[in-house]
């Protein structure tokens, strides 16, 4: 599983990802959903990484990933705290703009990275993922927004 690939433990500032990364190309960031890992994109991954680089983190709180306290607003668990956290791992991994994949969980981490840092995401793709018209409607472009509703 994930032959090729590098399994790493990554700081980004608030949190440790681990990540496992691998493939050249074009960079893509896929996030998992909840309850799982990064091990969800097991069978996905090595067929991106043809042409591809990969780069699949477990979420912080999940998997191997650092888990930090929370507060009493749950901002430390906030899609907005994960987003930043994506941002900080692709930058880190030398990737200054990528293209996102969320499954579940990780493509409302998706959509906020996206929303939060659209000079970094140039394609965003979601699975499994039901967004309200007015969440989006005039903040991410259709030519920037490809949802996949699988």
């Amino acid at each position: 599983m994930f032959d090729g690939f590098t399994l790493e433990r990554v700081d980004v500032g608030e949190t440790v990802l681990r990540v496992r990364h691998g493939g050249s190309g074009p960079p893509v960031l896929l996030l998992h959903g909840h309850p799982r890992t990064h091990a969800t994109w097991h069978r996905v991954a090595p067929l991106l990484a043809r042409s591809h680089t990969v780069v699949c983190p477990d979420l912080r709180g999940y998997g191997r990933s650092s888990k930090p306290p929370t507060t009493p607003d749950h901002a430390p668990y906030a899609k907005r705290a994960m987003a930043a956290d994506c941002l900080a791992l692709m930058t880190s991994l030398g990737h200054q703009r990528f293209a996102v994949v969320g499954h579940d969980r990780g493509a409302y981490v998706a959509l906020r990275t996206a929303l939060d840092h659209p000079a970094a995401v140039i394609a965003l793709a979601r699975a499994d993922a039901r967004f309200a018209a007015a969440e989006s409607a005039g903040r991410v472009s259709a030519s920037h927004s490809r949802a996949l509703e699988l």
